[in-house]
């Protein structure tokens, strides 16, 4: 069993049907998957993007707006997403805390390596806000910084299939489901796991990365008990 786990979200899974603001049904569930781990005692930290807010990359596409500006939107964008995820772990009776790379005193914590740690061992959930606190990078990216910074066993995606697929099962009827696989094949340009530069540093510190659907009740406790059979697991070894 994996004693400290980093789990990533999406901003769209926090979104409604328009993929656009956020669901409380869903903001609920997430939290109910939450409590099952923190009642084993598990270690857990957050990291969820910011797209059902705003995206970066679409703020800055018709070059009114600078990159580096739409990605800083995009980063409070997952401040916004953080403090929500918040409200409904502690709805749940959990404590949490929000740690952001940009400094906002008022709502939250600034990001430092120690307290985040301190924070985990008191079996405090942390959220991790506003991505890297850098532009040009990626909430995946961040995510596995963090989870590398805090010695998290490994790195759970939450996202809406059950996996990684050697191309999209939405548009290919015989996309096959790939149950491991090496970060080198991660990389690979049909293959979307997570960014390559997240998927190479997860590489470099042997970070394992787990692929799962997040809607599936009770998955994530299994994969942190080592079920990865409603998953695909990404390692030195792949197969």
């Amino acid at each position: 069993m994996a004693r400290r786990v980093l789990i990533k979200f999406s901003g769209e899974a926090l979104s409604l049907e328009n993929g656009h603001g956020i669901d409380s049904s869903k903001l609920k569930f997430i939290a109910s998957e939450i409590k099952t781990l923190t009642d084993e005692g598990i270690e857990v930290g957050l990291v969820v993007g910011g797209g059902n807010i705003i995206r970066g990359v679409t703020a800055a596409k018709e070059g009114i707006i600078k990159r580096s500006s739409g990605d800083y939107m995009g980063m409070l964008g997952t401040v916004i997403n953080a403090i929500a995820l918040q409200e409904a772990l502690e709805y749940y009776g959990l404590k949490v805390r929000v740690q952001s790379a940009i400094k906002m005193e008022e709502i939250c914590e600034p990001f430092i390596v120690r307290r985040a740690i301190r924070h985990l061992e008191k079996k405090r959930v942390v959220i991790f806000a506003a991505g890297t606190g850098n532009p040009f990078f990626t909430t995946d990216t961040a995510a596995t910084l963090r989870a590398i910074e805090i010695g998290a066993e490994l790195i759970i995606k939450a996202t809406k299939v059950n996996g990684v697929y050697d191309k999209d099962p939405n548009k290919f009827s015989d996309a096959k489901k790939l149950d491991s696989l090496t970060y080198e094949d991660a990389m690979k340009d049909n293959i979307k796991v997570m960014d390559d530069t997240s998927i190479a540093l997860a590489k470099d510190n042997s970070l394992p990365i787990v692929v799962c659907n997040m809607f599936e009740k009770g998955n994530l406790l299994k994969i942190v008990n080592g079920d990865f059979s409603k998953a695909s697991l990404v390692t030195n070894k792949g197969e």
